[in-house]
Formats: C-alpha cells, sequence, structure tokens
C-alpha cells in the first residue's frame, strides 16, 4: 500500500506528527488553507523547570483574517531564534542530550526565511535528520498538483491521494469524525488513523507529574536517537 498523510506545518511538532512522517512513504505539508491563530503553526509547549509547560514561540507580521499559511511572514526584527533558545537553558544542567538537541535547532533556524512554512519545513528536516529517519516531506504550495474540485473539508486529502495515486490515507486519530469514510471507499482509499502510544520518560526531577504531548525538543532533550526511534514505533492503527 502507499501511504500519504497530509498536516500543516507545525512548529517543533509532538512526537505523533513525527511518527507520522517516519510512517508514511509522502507527508505533505498543507499550506493552502486559512491561517487560524492561537495553534502550532508558529508555537509548542516545552517544560518548566519548577513544573508544567511553557510556550515558545516565533513572533509574525500583521496580516488579514483570511491570510493563507502560505502567506505567513515572520517578524524578523525581533531576535525570536536567540530568545527561543534562551528559554531552553533551563534544560541544560539536567537533559542528558541537551548539547545535541540546540545542534538540531540551530540548524534548522539558520535558514533565512520570512515564511513561517519554510522554517518550519527546514526545522523538521533537521530533526528527521538527527533521529534518521527519511525525510519525505514536500510542501503544497509548492507541488503542482492538479486536483478535483473540493465540495467538503475532508475532500482535500481525498481528491490530493486521487491526483498522486495513493491508496492509504493516514490521519492523527482526533479526526476520525471529520472524514466520511464512505467517500474514500469509493475510490479504494483506505482510512487510517494512527494513534501513537505516549510514551513515558524522565524529565526533571524537580517535576512531580509527567508532562505529556510537549514539542519533540522535550522528547529530544531527554533520549537518545534510538530510543525515540522505539516510541515513534510504538502505535496503534485505528
Amino acid at each position: 500500500m502507499n501511504k500519504l498523510a497530509i498536516m500543516q506545518p507545525y512548529f517543533l511538532p509532538y512526537l505523533g506528527y513525527i511518527s507520522l512522517i517516519k510512517h508514511t512513504d509522502e507527508f505533505i505539508l498543507f499550506d493552502t488553507v486559512q491561517f487560524i491563530r492561537h495553534g502550532w503553526i508558529e508555537r509548542n509547549r516545552i517544560l518548566k523547570l519548577s513544573g508544567g509547560w511553557q510556550y515558545i514561540n516565533v513572533p509574525l507580521q500583521r496580516h488579514s483574517r483570511d491570510t493563507k499559511i502560505k502567506d505567513i511572514k515572520i517578524d524578523n526584527t525581533i531576535d525570536w531564534r536567540k530568545k527561543i533558545l534562551a528559554q531552553l537553558v533551563h534544560y541544560k544542567k539536567k537533559s542528558p542530550f541537551y548539547i545535541q538537541t540546540i545542534e538540531v535547532l540551530e540548524r534548522g533556524f539558520a535558514f533565512q526565511t520570512e515564511s513561517i512554512t519554510q522554517l518550519n519545513y527546514n526545522t523538521l528536516r533537521a530533526i528527521c535528520e538527527y533521529l534518521c529517519i527519511s525525510f519525505n516531506t514536500t510542501i503544497f504550495s509548492e507541488r503542482n498538483i492538479v486536483i478535483e474540485d473540493v465540495n467538503a473539508p475532508d475532500e482535500w486529502a481525498l481528491n490530493i491521494c486521487r491526483a498522486l495515486g495513493y491508496n492509504e490515507y493516514w490521519n492523527p486519530p482526533g479526526g476520525q469524525d471529520f472524514f466520511d469514510t464512505s467517500k474514500y471507499e469509493k475510490y479504494g482509499i483506505k482510512l487510517v488513523f494512527q494513534e501513537i502510544i505516549s510514551p513515558s520518560y524522565s524529565q526533571f526531577m524537580e517535576t512531580e507529574d509527567f508532562e505529556a504531548n510537549l514539542s519533540i525538543i522535550d522528547v529530544m532533550m531527554f533520549n537518545s536517537v534510538d530510543a525515540i526511534n522505539k516510541m515513534l514505533d510504538k502505535y496503534e492503527l485505528l
């Protein structure tokens, strides 16, 4: 089966997002839809030393409400790279893979761009290279993919699968109610929902409770490449 996954371009996403990249034949960053504030395009969550979590984020230029993700621009007048790296310094004394993780981020951040999509693409590539994962990822707006007209939100993935010849579409489990399975069955496309088995690993000793579903950066701080790949391989198909 040829497996395709399509997600919006998230910034330093959680473990399940990376697992989708690893276990599909192609992963498309879908950036031609409207940007929604307070999502995961320009921010994600990391651990606080005292417990709980905090956001790290990339500042954005002002834009109209209906701006598409592909047209969202970074506010590079702010030294956001330095700020994010400073927000991660508290990991240094407690995290065995701090240096390696910071090096990955620096490689990802080194790409000079105003495009949040391009930044997220580049950081994802740096992460996948570090984890020895094939980076089978493309940006939808840069592809000349001709698809049939879309009449409902769940038809984007359907029509892209049809255009590219994929017969299996993978999605996180949160989208199960979103898709009309009968549409996919009509064209012989299997819908698969991948649920990552959320891991538990040692975080800061000061924290009493494990904070799940943080950015992949937190996972990388505390776990080796081999350990992370084992986490990526632990999932259920629904």
